[in-house]
């Protein structure tokens, strides 16, 4: 059990701290622009600071030792070695003295390296200060709530203006959708939001009374990401729910699976009505579309080919973080006049990036976030393994979703990802402040009397076979008085919970004389 000391103002301040981040991030045009992203750094700054001085008051350094901190440590590092100089290019066109390095973009290496720095700074914090039932309860509330207003402002505007991020901001060439400039991301943060409530109500940890609240706030989320047309998050989503399902059943019932599989049936039935009184026919034809496209930084398939090669032309030690876009060039086979940046799939770049040492990194850090979840999912807890099914969940969405795009590289995304992760390592702890489990008890207890009032059944049941083969004995002995007054069990009446079950048991016939 974690013991949970006094916090200080320091520890409170850092918590705000890291919900103001989750929501400014994602108001801010997802923190693509430099300007946001250096207000970023300042806040990682920040937390650092207010670290320190939880430290220096509470008289000891708190932190997590979670080896997922690892990777995003590691990938700082190399991304570091990759900018260091080993030796020069020769002379070329004039120019001497160039530094001959790993990476093909040293300077967006660089940037880069260090912007996975303020994320390990923010998730490390995310696991530190997450340290009590009350804060879990806290920051899902967070989640939920700014998830659902979220979504109730994305379609507000892709009704009243779908051109202009907040009626004001219009980017050519783009398709904006909420905050975000890309709709993929939108839907990649919809993806994350919806599972969490989902998870709560996969395992009955919402009490009735609530749970047409989180219902409305989960059908709304669904109908913004369907909304705005991203085949990948449509996919991803799919996918989250029945992996839901799947991690949510503790038993094989075949009732509890199937009732689980039509509730989200029934979801998104709902979901896509909703789409379409809202208006979106556009959004659903597009889902049906191919994945090719005439516009090449969509189109996925050329881009791939063009990754593989730019792979097989680095290994090892891959191009650089954040250089593929110089490597890029040397393959393409189009014209060059339209510029790719990214992959269109997160594991490809990462191997483009980093070569096997990325390689490495990505699945060590998968299969040990998949071996935290699921052994956070079967803790007792109800609430607290309902925040792990459905932050494992939306793990897997985003997962899902960075086989089709490069949601992973936008900054609010890549925050919100990671405080998922921080709630699956922290759900799976017990904490001084667990609530008491009142759903789980009552389950239990319903179990335990359902199973004494059967076995009680079966007991006055075999009383009553053994009183028939008695009188039968005794009138076959010639004993008569033992035969008129047979005691056959009639019923048999239980109190548990106040509640009385009545169980009618036919008695069995006398045995008839003249028979014999």
């Amino acid at each position: 059990m974690t013991k949970i000391s006094e916090p200080t103002w320091a520890s409170k301040l850092i918590f705000l701290l890291l919900c103001v981040v989750l929501i400014f991030t994602t108001l801010a045009y997802g923190a693509v622009h430099q300007p946001i992203i250096a207000i970023v750094y300042i806040f990682a700054t920040i937390v650092l600071i207010l670290w320190a001085a939880d430290a220096f008051i509470s008289g000891e350094l708190r932190f997590n030792r979670s080896l997922l901190q690892i990777p995003l440590f590691a990938v700082f590092i190399y991304g570091i070695i990759q900018i260091i100089p080993f030796g020069s290019i020769a002379e070329t066109a004039g120019v001497s003295g160039i530094p001959r390095t790993i990476s093909l973009n040293p300077y967006r290496t660089q940037i880069a390296s260090f912007h996975y720095l303020a994320l390990l700074i923010f998730f490390a914090a995310f696991l530190t200060f997450l340290n009590s039932a009350k804060r879990l309860r806290t920051f899902a509330n967070v989640v939920t709530i700014f998830g659902f207003i979220f979504a109730f402002f994305a379609i507000l505007q892709y009704v009243l203006s779908p051109t202009k991020i907040y009626g004001i901001y219009e980017r050519a060439f783009a398709q904006p959708f909420g905050s975000f400039v890309n709709r993929h991301n939108f839907a990649a943060y919809m993806e994350m939001t919806i599972c969490l409530p989902l998870g709560l109500l996969f395992v009955g940890a919402i009490r009735r009374d609530k749970r047409l609240l989180y219902i409305t706030a989960i059908g709304l989320m669904g109908v913004a990401l369907l909304l705005s047309g991203s085949r990948g998050g449509l996919v991803a989503f799919l996918s989250a729910v029945f992996f839901l399902i799947i991690i949510s059943t503790k038993t094989k019932s075949y009732g509890q699976i199937g009732l689980k599989i039509g509730l989200a049936v029934l979801l998104l039935a709902v979901i896509i009505g909703g789409a379409i009184f809202v208006g979106g026919e556009s959004s659903l034809s597009r889902i049906a579309e191919t994945a090719a496209s005439d516009d090449i930084t969509t189109n996925r398939l050329h881009i791939w080919s063009v990754t593989g090669e730019v792979i097989k032309d680095n290994l090892p030690f891959g191009t650089g973080i954040g250089a593929y876009g110089v490597a890029y060039t040397k393959f393409d086979t189009f014209n060059g006049l339209e510029r790719v940046e990214q992959a269109h799939n997160d594991y490809l770049q990462v191997i483009s990036d980093m070569g096997i040492v990325g390689l490495i990194i990505g699945l060590f850090f998968l299969s040990w976030l998949f071996r935290t979840g699921f052994k956070s999912i079967k803790v007792k807890n109800t609430f607290r393994r309902g925040i792990a099914v459905g932050a494992l969940a939306g793990c897997f969405a985003i997962l899902v979703h960075s086989v089709f795009d490069f949601v992973l590289h936008t900054t609010a995304i890549s925050i919100l990802f990671l405080a998922l992760v921080a709630l699956v390592v922290q759900s799976g702890q017990e904490y001084e402040d667990d609530t008491e489990d009142r759903i789980e008890p009552r389950r239990r207890r319903r179990r335990e009397g359902k199973a004494a009032v059967v076995k009680q059944f079966r007991k006055e049941k075999r009383r009553s076979r053994l009183s028939s083969r008695f009188a039968y004995f005794c009138f076959a002995a010639g004993i008569e008085n033992a035969c008129e007054k047979p005691n056959y069990p009639v019923r048999h009446v239980c109190d548990r919970n106040d509640q009385k079950h009545i169980l009618r048991i036919k008695p069995q016939k006398h045995p008839d004389r003249s028979y014999y």
